[in-house]
């Protein structure tokens, strides 16, 4: 054979060879980390044909890898723990290499609250704090409580029978509004919306903006605003779920739901059971410190969605019952008095948006909210185990809104706006309620301005014009300002004017019972405030590290701060007063470091100050009396057992409690730790995950406190504050379909 032919064979037999290769090599998906672009194993992808609706799951090998087996076009959706989901589509045939992005911080989260339109947390002219759906799985969250208890700048209180409040940059009761999905919550008890009711099973993530938001979203919002998100599949054609939770104090909670898509059409319904069967620490009582309850919640809608536009409709019912069981009574401790409270909120909403163009759209909500609280009281024969009612009394609350707003949003251009009304009626009626009922219109038009002279500079005025049925009120006007200082760094600035008429519980309620003795006032007059808040934060990106800083500052100046006043020496009759100023101010500081895709550490401080400067009684103490908080998390994700681990700390700082009358130098509420831990591991490609953990593992349950009394809410002077119930252990299950 010639040395040519030789070649040319050789050759002949190498590009067969290579073609044999290349054709029998079977096509593949390959996962990789978009930051690290290193493989992520056991991820779950989901593969359906677009004409057949064939479904197909795998779960990546140890290099990331599953084969693409797809016989046409295909939509693809990827998850995985501490990653966000990917959807995208693959054509057969073909080797694909697709990247996950950490969802290490949320960033890169789309926020609706006080936006002209969605908008990443980092472009928004607004500090605003992200909760996500991810966050709460990890904390085992099953309520507010439980998901803020943690958080930096924010304070919990615990009320018993009148449940649990916040407390936010020093301002607490009436001045922090709380949403869900933007409409407001009502059923305030002593000013306060109880966060135990407030559950979290269906919720997407939590949107908290701190400071005054009063242009946009008027009384109530002065501290700031907490705006809860509830799930939207938006992705899978059918998706289902069930949750168990168990505590060992004496929690079971169960929920499940689902939700359906066909082409524009989107429907959810989605349930909840929740039963805590009270703690007290002296077993030997038949009262409890911390009363047993049941809870049901039960969410549906239904969601169109085509071309240019937007329409849902939206129901969303709570029911609680919760039992206040009376000691026995003397001399021969045969009866006791038991107060049962029956509680029932519905919310009915419905909601559209047209899409005028691309940059134009106008929207409109309108919905109903009822709240009733219903009160027997029941006097117990233990020897014959009978119970006859002996009274009780009803108070109802009814709640109108109306919102339309135009949005004019052209990217680019240098002048934008949003403008709007709102209206909103609430009636309240009842045996409580002087007159047996009273009512408060509250009617007001908005506009804000969005000026962005350059791509680093953004300035937004804006102002309310009200008209309240029974106050005058004045213009209300803010000023927010973003600099970019760099693309890594940004100030933010918001100056604001608040307004807040008394609400109708605090002008005409009387509340009194066994722990209870509280007056309306109508002579109260309208708060007004002046409140400034500036924040700077620093981000920074490797391609295996994240970091995030912040640091903010604060200050709100009240005129005619509402406030609980003492009638006269009877230390257990309360009334409602107007102090004449009222002032708190503070400093933030938040960091977050995530190494790429294993370790995320979090910490923060908040320092915050009080006082009334013209209402103390010692002329001495006018300095402002401050409190202390810390808070850390660390979460780690074990990649090669599909499992995480959280731990949450929190040390909330001596607080002192502030009386108008200038005694609050010796009452106090003393600090005290939390610490929580949580292991979450997902089975079964991630449809079924386990959660185990403790909470309160420092075993807080009473701090001390100086200077309690029974006085208008409390359940006894036992010189202790009640915190927790101590130490427990909780169980979670979890299951999730999810169909493309």
């Amino acid at each position: 054979m010639s040395k040519g032919l030789f070649i040319r064979l050789s050759g002949l037999m190498a590009f067969l060879l290579a073609v044999g290769e290349i054709f029998g090599q079977q096509a593949a998906i390959v996962v990789k980390d978009a930051k690290s672009k290193e493989p992520v194993p056991f991820a779950t992808v989901c593969l359906q044909g677009l004409r057949s609706n064939v479904l197909k799951q795998y779960v990546t090998d140890i290099k990331g890898t599953v084969p693409n087996e797809v016989k046409e076009i295909s939509k693809i959706a990827i998850t995985y723990i501490g990653y966000e989901t990917l959807v995208d589509t693959i054509q057969p045939g073909i080797t694909a290499t697709l990247l996950l992005v950490p969802a290490v911080l949320n960033m890169s989260e789309f926020v609706v609250t006080a936006q002209f339109k969605p908008e990443k947390v980092d472009k928004s002219i607004y500090k605003i704090n992200v909760i996500n759906s991810r966050q709460i799985e990890r904390k085992s969250a099953t309520n507010l409580t439980d998901l803020l208890s943690t958080e930096s700048n924010m304070r919990i209180t615990q009320g018993g029978v009148l449940g649990t409040s916040l407390s936010l940059q020093g301002l607490s009761g009436e001045n922090v509004k709380f949403l869900i999905d933007g409409v407001p919550v009502v059923g305030r008890i002593n000013g306060n919306i109880d966060l135990n009711q407030l559950n979290l099973y269906n919720v997407d993530h939590v949107e908290i903006i701190e400071g005054p938001m009063s242009v946009i979203y008027g009384s109530n919002a002065i501290a700031g605003v907490v705006n809860i998100i509830t799930k939207e599949n938006k992705n899978f054609s059918l998706t289902a779920f069930a949750n168990a939770y168990a505590e060992s104090v004496g929690v079971y909670n169960f929920n499940a739901g689902g939700s359906a898509r066909r082409k524009n059409n989107h429907f959810s319904l989605d349930f909840s059971r929740n039963f805590f069967d009270g703690f007290t620490a002296n077993d030997t009582l038949r009262s409890m410190q911390w009363k047993p309850k049941r809870q049901y919640n039960a969410d549906a809608f239904y969601l169109y969605s085509g071309g240019k536009t937007r329409i849902k409709l939206s129901i969303q019912f709570f029911d609680e019952q919760l039992q206040d069981k009376g000691d026995l009574q003397k001399p021969y401790y045969e009866t006791a008095v038991d107060n049962i409270f029956h509680t029932v909120r519905q919310t009915s909403k419905a909601e559209t948006s047209y899409t005028i163009s691309t940059n134009r759209q106008i929207s409109l909500v309108g919905a109903y909210s009822t709240f009733v609280r219903k009160r027997n009281l029941y006097q117990n024969d233990l020897t014959i185990l009978q119970k006859q009612l002996a009274g009780g009394d009803t108070t109802a609350v009814g709640s109108y809104l109306l919102r339309a707003w135009y949005n004019r949003n052209y990217p680019g251009q240098k002048l934008n706006y949003q403008a709007g009304f709102d209206g909103n009626l609430e009636i309240n009626e009842g045996e409580r309620i002087q007159g047996g009922s009273q009512k408060i219109g509250d009617y007001a038009g908005f506009i804000s301005l969005k000026y962005d002279p350059s791509h680093k500079f953004s300035f937004q005025p804006g102002a309310r014009f009200i008209y309240n049925t029974q106050y005058k009120a004045p213009v209300v006007y803010s000023v927010n300002i973003k600099y970019g200082i760099s693309s890594n760094s940004a100030v933010r600035a918001t100056y604001a004017r608040g307004f807040r008429a008394p609400s109708i519980k605090e002008l005409y309620l009387d509340f009194v019972d066994i722990n209870h003795n509280l007056h309306g006032n109508p002579d109260l007059e309208a708060e007004y405030s002046h409140n400034v808040n500036l924040n700077f934060s620093y981000n920074r990106e490797t391609s295996k590290a994240f970091l995030n800083t912040e640091l903010g500052l604060f200050y709100n100046y009240v005129d005619n701060m509402i406030w609980l006043f003492q009638v006269g020496n009877d230390i257990t009759t309360y009334t409602y007063g107007n102090v004449s100023k009222f002032i708190s101010q503070g400093i933030q500081a938040n960091t977050t470091v995530n190494f790429y895709p294993k370790l995320t550490l979090k910490g923060g401080i908040s320092h915050v100050g009080r006082k009334f400067p013209e209402n103390t009684a010692d002329q001495s103490d006018k300095t402002f009396h401050y409190s202390t908080d810390f808070n850390a998390m660390i979460t780690y994700n074990l990649e090669k057992y599909n499992a995480s681990a959280t731990v949450n700390y929190k040390f909330t700082g001596r607080f002192p409690q502030l009386t108008p009358d200038g005694t609050f130098a010796n009452d106090y509420i003393g600090g005290y730790s939390n610490l929580d831990i949580s292991l979450m591991k997902s089975f079964l490609q991630n449809r079924v995950s386990f959660s185990v953990g403790g909470k309160n593992l420092m075993n807080v349950k009473d701090v001390k406190a100086g200077i309690v009394n029974s006085g208008a809410h409390s359940g006894g002077g036992d010189g202790a504050s009640r915190v927790a119930w101590g130490r427990t252990a909780f169980v979670k299950f979890t299951y999730n379909f999810r169909k493309i």
